[in-house]
């Protein structure tokens, strides 16, 4: 994942930070992250730390829109999610430093090169933002459960081009990422095992069948 600080250090970010008028908050672990990133064209950095983006659906259930860790940044400018009945939550202890976009645009930096390095890497997580916003959409309209567990799978393994995946998430979570059951998905997962498709140790788990997976669709 692009960083937004790439390239750049840690003086030439102070002076950009400060350029941009930005603004720190901490928040401990669990607590709820009351911005007004859904009304502003903010962007939040994550200095430490990692934040959990999530919406309630009318029947209670849970899905998460998206984990932003430390180095990475969200806001409406940037994330994938597009609702305006999201939650925030930080899941360990996080610092988060808020820049105004428009300030981005006003700065007093516009001839330094680190300034047009952090334009790029901008540029390159707004990008990256959209990509990952196609391919939830991709998972979240698969009909199954094992479908969406298969898609999931797919875009992971060919991201790191490995029979490997290390889950970035607890089966909870997972659950929740996917918009399901979570009863229901260890049963899927269960049946995938069994029919020699995956093997699960902890959060690591091997695809089986791997080429079939990335060259074939395996989906009923």
């Amino acid at each position: 994942m692009q960083k937004l600080f790439d390239k750049i250090s840690d003086k030439q970010k102070e002076k950009l930070l400060k350029s941009f008028e930005s603004h720190s908050f901490e928040y401990k672990k669990n607590a709820y992250i009351h911005t007004l990133l859904k009304e502003e064209k903010s962007i939040a950095f994550i200095e430490k730390g990692y934040i959990q983006i999530y919406k309630m659906e009318k029947n209670g259930s849970k899905v998460i829109l998206e984990e932003v860790e430390e180095g990475e940044v969200f806001g409406n400018m940037l994330s994938s999610f597009i609702h305006s009945d999201f939650e925030i939550v930080a899941k360990e202890d996080t610092l988060i430093t808020y820049i105004d976009y428009q300030r981005i645009f006003q700065s007093d930096l516009l001839t330094k090169s680190y300034y047009f390095d952090f334009l790029q890497n901008l540029f390159l997580i707004i990008s990256e933002k959209e990509k990952e916003k196609n391919e939830r959409i991709t998972i979240l309209t698969q009909k199954t459960i094992r479908n969406k567990l298969l898609e999931y799978f797919k875009i992971i393994s060919r991201k790191n081009n490995s029979k490997y995946i290390y889950l970035p998430y607890n089966f909870t979570d997972l659950a929740d990422y996917l918009g399901v059951d979570r009863a229901a998905m260890s049963r899927e997962m269960k049946y995938l095992k069994e029919e020699g498709f995956i093997e699960v140790k902890g959060k690591k788990i091997t695809l089986l069948k791997f080429n079939q997976l990335l060259l074939t669709d395996l989906y009923d």
